[in-house]
């Protein structure tokens, strides 16, 4: 209980309970542990639909076991135009496939199991906020996209360490790599 003075008269008020502040944590935590595993999901499933093109938004034909490339048509044509179409499509070819390719699966990885997060979280912005560029002019909005709130995403849960939740977290960070070398956690 907490009092408090209003108008010379003393009232009563319920502080909250120190068990209330522990459920809203641990409730917290477990709600950014989810969100952790859905974006890096976004991350893995789209890897897994460009390398084997099961039929989403990759056709079997097109896939990257199949020959196709995972870049190609969103660098050519996804950003035919927009601002930084040039730049975009001259980044087209397998280097970019193989950097994209290893970032999705990386951080699809990484964010499922609750590793890396702080690479993972600053990866996987660096990928969104170059699909936000390639997108510019956006068409719904003038500035705020899915790719910007994903990209915050990964930064709150990077700083929260959610993959200490329902991940590999708290493991990977006492690996005597990680404890030399903190931003690896």
């Amino acid at each position: 209980m907490a009092t408090i003075a209003r108008d010379g008269a003393a009232a009563q008020i319920d502080a909250p309970a120190a068990s209330d502040d522990a459920a809203r944590v641990l409730s917290a935590r477990r709600l950014m542990a989810v969100v952790r595993i859905a974006i890096g999901w976004v991350f893995l499933w789209a890897f897994l639909d460009k390398t084997f093109g099961l039929g989403f938004a990759t056709e079997s034909a097109d896939a990257w076991v199949s020959g196709g490339s995972p870049t190609f048509g969103f660098l050519n044509f996804g950003t035919e135009g927009k601002t930084f179409h040039d730049f975009f499509a001259s980044l087209s070819g397998p280097f970019a496939d193989w950097l994209f390719m290893i970032g999705l699966l990386g951080i699809g990885l990484a964010l499922i199991l609750g590793i890396g997060m702080r690479i993972a979280a600053v990866s996987g912005a660096i990928m969104l906020l170059l699909m936000w560029a390639a997108e510019l002019p956006l068409e719904n909005n003038p500035f705020m996209d899915d790719h910007i709130v994903y990209a915050l995403v990964l930064g709150v849960l990077a700083m929260a360490a959610a993959g200490r939740t329902w991940g590999l977290g708290r493991t990977w960070e006492r690996l005597p790599l990680v404890q030399r070398y903190r931003f690896l956690e």
